[in-house]
């Protein structure tokens, strides 16, 4: 036990932080018997990464970046997103949204990883994980479609409806989720990579729930809000029909 405990400590001491949404352990059979029936998406969200257990062993799901910690610009890493997949968001568009956000938010950052989607990665699919001075953002299926073994709770109805995706039910308790390209790059762009930024940016909360209530916050302060104010602050063009008088004929 002393020796779990002096591993965490320095593991933290190193700053390899690890941050993901994960299941709650009641759900863990559960999931074990949805793995045995197929590809399907096991839980009513997608993950955000391994585990919350630090009792559990370690085992690095992604390639670690080592920090520099010298400030300045981040680097964009993309790798091929797996066959059928398909990466949501450009470098470009990347770079457009968070140079959007105050110089400060962003001295923290070296890395974003548009990361390949690998066959034990589809077991537990994620959106976006935060890991020490990265950012990992996970590929959608080709379709814009996402299949589930069960129905999606309020709160992620609520969340797909806020960026556009459509759930639709399928029978026997199967849902699925349907994204169009304007919706799944609103909800990666305002929600996920603002999502993951706001666990890097965190270093006063320690406990898995208090993180992730800090990133939801910071997702829809600095992602969703901000989006839709600057949306209503972009003037409309407006078009004036100019209908001319028909001329007479005698």
């Amino acid at each position: 036990m002393q020796r779990r405990r002096s591993s965490r400590a320095s593991h933290r001491r190193t700053g390899q932080r690890l941050h993901s949404r994960v299941p709650k352990p009641q759900k863990q059979n559960r999931l074990a018997r949805a793995r045995s029936r197929g590809p399907i998406v096991p839980l009513s969200k997608r993950l955000r990464g391994g585990a919350c257990d630090e009792k559990l062993p370690f085992a690095p799901p992604e390639d670690w970046h080592e920090p520099h910690e010298s400030g300045g610009d981040y680097r964009i890493v993309v790798q091929d997103p797996g066959p059928g997949y398909r990466h949501v968001l450009t470098p470009n568009e990347i770079r457009r949204r968070l140079s959007q956000l105050p110089p400060a938010l962003l001295r923290p950052l070296e890395v974003v990883q548009l990361s390949r989607m690998t066959r034990k990665k589809s077991r537990f699919p994620c959106y976006g994980m935060q890991w020490g001075p990265a950012l990992y953002l996970y590929p959608i299926e080709e379709s814009l479609v996402e299949r589930y073994d069960c129905p999606p709770s309020p709160e992620r109805q609520i969340e797909a409806r806020m960026f556009g995706g459509r759930w639709q039910p399928l029978g026997g308790g199967r849902w699925q989720l349907v994204w169009t390209e304007p919706a799944i790059k609103d909800f990666y762009l305002n929600n996920i990579l603002i999502h993951e930024l706001g666990h890097l940016l965190d270093d006063r909360n320690t406990s898995y729930t208090d993180r992730e209530r800090y990133a939801e916050w910071f997702a829809i302060e600095y992602g969703y809000r901000r989006s839709r104010r600057l949306h209503r602050a972009t003037p409309r063009t407006v078009r004036r029909r100019h209908h001319t008088k028909a001329r007479r004929i005698a």
